[in-house]
């Protein structure tokens, strides 16, 4: 899982990995002025240059962020995209007046807990049909990335560890407390402060994980991976990527 976090005009990019236990690993941060692909990637890139193996298939989840998209794909041989359902469900209520947001939150709800991605995407399709003329954006944002939404329920991944990688909150969990760690200081004065005060709250953030629940069914989940990707015959790193 990948994520921005804004420390007065300076934003850190921070990694969260869970490995095969079901623990909870604050991996690496980048500062930049913007989460834009560049700074991503150079964050990616550099978990490879301390041993991450990109050629295994990996599950990321994200927010719907274009540039963590793009970075992922550049980097991962065999990436599978899992898009944060709750994300999308406000960016579609953000399309919608209030009187509407309740239900049509409680159907995409209903979706996203279905027995099967086929039958999520039959239910989705149609509360897209049924937003086209009232609110085209609605149906339109609730189109945007859907198979990336279900792509926990394609993998048919049981619901207590689907609960946990179902939404980026984990990753969202460290930011929090990121931000209490440095909720005292009142003047940013440079990057390197930023990154200094955001890798210490990544630390206390990496005390208080506790394993994933549903994490006896992470080594299935990986076998799974293995079945749906495809080795890359050639490799992708290139100098380029690297320099980013």
């Amino acid at each position: 899982m990948v994520d921005g976090v804004h420390f007065g005009e300076h934003t850190c990019v921070v990694a969260l990995g869970i490995d095969i236990d079901g623990t909870k690993h604050p991996l690496s941060l980048v500062e930049g002025s913007t989460e834009n692909t560049t700074l991503v990637t150079e964050l990616i890139v550099g978990l490879r240059e301390r041993g991450l193996d990109v050629t295994k298939p990996i599950l990321a989840v994200l927010d719907g962020s274009k540039a963590l998209r793009r970075a992922v794909l550049d980097v991962f041989d065999r990436p599978v995209l899992a898009r944060c359902q709750l994300h999308k469900i406000r960016n579609v209520q953000d399309r919608l007046p209030d009187k509407l947001r309740s239900t049509v939150t409680a159907k995409m709800r209903r979706a996203y807990h279905a027995d099967s991605a086929l039958a999520a995407e039959a239910e989705l399709c149609a509360l897209a049909a049924e937003l086209d003329r009232t609110h085209p954006g609605a149906a339109a944002s609730l189109r945007e990335g859907m198979a990336e939404t279900l792509t926990v329920l394609r993998l048919d991944i049981p619901p207590t560890l689907a609960r946990t990688l179902r939404s980026t909150n984990a990753v969202e969990s460290m930011i929090s407390i990121c931000r209490t760690h440095a909720s005292n200081v009142k003047r940013w004065r440079d990057g390197t402060m930023a990154l200094r005060w955001c890798a210490a709250g990544m630390v206390e953030a990496g005390k208080q994980f506790r394993r994933v629940n549903g994490h006896m069914h992470l080594r299935s989940l990986r076998d799974t991976l293995e079945r749906v990707t495809e080795t890359v015959g050639t490799t992708r790193h290139t100098d380029t990527a690297t320099a980013a």
